[in-house]
């Protein structure tokens, strides 16, 4: 998975699995989440977003997570 940095004040990087459609998400507190069952489309929506944070805070209830090691 390639991590892309955002310049978001509440996210600090994301990296997308395709295969296994999970997305993590690194935030500025230091806290790494991995989301379960994410869309592609949803994954270039939130790169494109004016601002991330806002945009994952709206659908995140969605999807299910994990906090990796």
């Amino acid at each position: 998975m390639k991590r892309v940095r955002l310049g978001s004040s509440a996210i600090a990087s994301v990296a997308y699995n395709e295969k296994q459609e999970t997305l993590d998400i690194e935030f500025r507190g230091g806290d790494t989440y991995r989301y379960m069952h994410v869309p592609e489309f949803v994954y270039r929506e939130l790169l494109k977003a004016e601002s991330a944070g806002a945009f994952w805070n709206a659908i995140k209830d969605q999807f299910n997570y994990e906090k990796p090691n």
